[in-house]
């Protein structure tokens, strides 16, 4: 199959009544097929269990140039899977996606693809790392939604508690970042920790809540049984070296 006929593929599957709809959900700038995640996820099942992972590749570069809402989310279902052997082209291409995320949609499908190549190979953290400190919230954004197996681990080994500090490293410098999609990231972060972990979370929020936007810290505490305590903000010391009578 080539890029372009996996293309036609897709297209064949639109329901035009449903475009305008999608673009004034998305609220961004690009192509809307029509299609429904179930169909795209029926339709890239079927491509990953014939194709080669060249193949896959080839067409996944292909559909997320397209630049279709439909097309880019299905490019990173493509390559959406836990094992695949030598998966470093698979790493490379999903690194060049992060860089033009502009959706939060598309952005959370190819970190469900990005957090398997994680966990294949944690050493990759220090890369998604460099990641938090981008200009682009959405670049920074992904850094937390692709690391959230870290969450999930009912007996995590000391290298994953390791890891897992790290990244509620990262957490702890997002927490004054007052854009919506970072303080909603934290509070993803946290929230989906609770479950297996809460007191860590009530620790992280008793250090770093007073800093979060109220309504993140509800979220991310909604599965504590009660708020944390919130160390209160600092007092500024005094500057010695102005004379306070003057």
């Amino acid at each position: 199959m080539t890029p372009e006929q996996a293309l036609a593929d897709l297209k064949s599957l639109a329901d035009t009544s449903k475009i305008e709809q999608m673009a004034a959900y998305h609220k961004v700038d690009r192509e809307y097929l029509g299609v429904a995640n179930p169909q795209i996820n029926e339709i890239t099942t079927g491509w990953r269990q014939s194709l080669t992972l060249e193949q896959r590749l080839e067409i996944a570069e292909f559909l997320w140039g397209h630049n279709s809402h439909e097309g880019r989310i299905a490019a990173a279902k493509l390559l959406t899977q836990a094992r695949i052997k030598n998966d470093e082209p698979v790493w490379e291409l999903i690194k060049k996606w992060v860089t033009e995320f502009d959706a939060w949609a598309i952005a959370d499908h190819v970190a469900s693809a990005g957090s398997r190549r994680l966990t294949a190979d944690p050493s990759r953290l220090d890369h998604v790392e460099t990641w938090t400190k981008d200009d682009n919230f959405w670049v920074r954004r992904v850094a937390l939604v692709m690391t959230l197996p870290w969450c999930k681990s009912r007996d995590p080994k000391p290298a994953e508690l390791e890891q897992r500090e790290r990244i509620l490293g990262w957490a702890a410098d997002y927490v004054t970042d007052k854009e919506w999609f970072i303080q909603k990231s934290v509070a993803w972060w946290l929230r989906d920790l609770s479950k297996r972990d809460p007191e860590r979370v009530a620790q992280f929020i008793t250090e770093h809540g007073i800093y979060m936007k109220k309504w993140a810290r509800i979220e991310a505490a909604k599965l504590l049984p009660t708020m944390p305590e919130l160390n209160p903000l600092p007092v500024a010391e005094p500057d010695l070296t102005v004379d306070p009578d003057l």
